[in-house]
């Protein structure tokens, strides 16, 4: 079994209807729902009971925190280890060459925060429904009560550091320049002026503001074209695809799915700053500035 050479980031629901049953496919269903809170993380609520429920035929549900979190991080949402990560996979049945092909309903950046979460740690085939189950059932295709059983697997994990960044990079690219700070929250979180914060409202200096929302088009919930998402990344002030990028949110969720569009849309050194704000706001030696000047 071995990975296409060069797995699709998106596919569509027509290409994941053809390969339904294919042994070196699987699919994971990562439907998590994200409740903002006023100050600090999210409210996280599974989706296993609405997978229960109906699902893509063949779909296996991870949940974004008892799945894909380090249940010992500081910060809730905090890449796992390698050992638990092997773990995970191993009881999905998931081996290096299998392609993965993640989905979810309501929350597109929970999806973007599982491919983050596998490919930061070693599986090169991930690729990620366009449209997710909305799109599934808006098409009349089946869905399934059936649970899929599949037989434990090898997952050789392999951590792309490059992908990772912390708040001592961040600190560098702020001081340097080295690096361009994309905030991917709301505009009004952006600058402060509303919406969650996660201990402070604002943002690190130096950043632009991509949102998460604005790379998905929010009628079809499909994403938008990598032409789309190169003329918003422009717009934004976000540096030239060859230079490096460090994406921030609250929480490192948001922060994957504007990485995910910049790097589908062909930027070739993006690294998400996990833990994001929740780490950064909570030092007060860390400075944040309010506004949009």
């Amino acid at each position: 079994m071995s990975i296409p050479h060069a797995s699709p980031m998106l596919v569509n629901t027509e290409w994941l209807q053809a390969h339904l049953g294919d042994p070196d496919v699987r699919i994971l269903d990562c439907t998590t729902y994200m409740t903002p809170q006023p100050v600090g993380p999210s409210r996280i609520d599974s989706g296993r009971a609405d997978w229960a429920k109906g699902h893509i035929p063949g779909a296996q549900h991870v949940d974004m925190v008892e799945d894909l979190s380090d249940p010992h991080g500081r910060f809730p949402y905090t890449l796992p280890s390698d050992m638990r990560m092997a773990s995970l996979m191993s009881r999905l049945g998931i081996d290096n060459g299998h392609r993965v092909v993640l989905y979810g309903s309501r929350h597109p950046m929970v999806v973007t925060r599982a491919w983050w979460v596998l490919s930061t740690l070693g599986h090169a085939g991930v690729s990620i429904l366009d449209g997710g189950l909305e799109a599934w059932v808006r098409e009349g295709r089946a869905v399934s009560t059936e649970a899929p059983h599949f037989g434990a697997s090898a997952f050789r994990p392999h951590r792309h550091a490059s992908r990772v960044a912390d708040a001592q990079d961040v600190e560098k690219a702020m001081q340097s320049g080295q690096a361009c700070l994309v905030n991917a929250l709301s505009a009004e979180q952006f600058e402060g002026t509303g919406g969650a914060h996660y201990g402070r409202p604002g943002r690190i200096p130096g950043s632009v503001n991509l949102p998460a929302r604005e790379c998905i088009d929010q009628a079809s919930g499909l994403w938008h074209s990598k032409e789309t998402i190169q003329s918003l990344a422009k717009a934004a002030g976000v540096a030239p695809p060859d230079h490096p990028v460090i994406v921030y949110c609250g929480g490192g969720i948001a922060a994957t799915a504007t990485g995910f569009a910049l790097q589908y849309a062909g930027w070739t050194q993006v690294s998400v700053y996990d833990n994001s704000l929740l780490e950064w706001s909570a030092d007060p030696a860390r400075p944040m500035v309010q506004g949009r000047a």
